[in-house]
């Protein structure tokens, strides 16, 4: 039958799926708020200052999004799972602006970070 171990690595499978179906849904949102952004900046002309500023929103808002469904799902520290989240957003998000060439753009690397956790973290704590 069924060892207590099993259940343990069944459950722990359970949770990583979980984290990269709650990353997706981040980056879902990403995705349409860079789109409406994009349309922002077409009909709108808006500027550089107001373009980062929208930028760092996003970054925040989409950490928050993961965070809040990361705590969730999480029964005890939620803030810490949040803060996981909002920094394995960052990751991501920092592999993929490397790997096609831009630098820390707009809003910079170690701000990017800053609102990724802070926004994973506090999404945590509202859930």
């Amino acid at each position: 039958m069924w060892k207590k171990e099993d259940t343990k690595t069944g459950a722990l499978g359970r949770t990583v799926i979980s984290g990269i179906v709650f990353l997706l849904a981040a980056y879902l949102l990403t995705g349409i708020l860079l789109l409406g952004l994009a349309y922002g900046v077409y009909r709108f002309g808006m500027g550089e200052k107001a373009l980062a500023a929208c930028m760092a929103a996003v970054y925040l808002l989409s950490a928050f999004l993961g965070g809040f469904l990361t705590g969730k799902k999480a029964k005890r520290r939620r803030i810490f799972c949040g803060l996981g989240m909002g920094t394995v957003y960052f990751l991501i998000l920092a592999a993929i602006s490397l790997a096609s060439g831009a630098d820390g753009g707009k809003t910079g690397f170690f701000p990017a970070f800053l609102l990724c956790c802070l926004g994973g973290s506090f999404g945590a704590a509202v859930s």
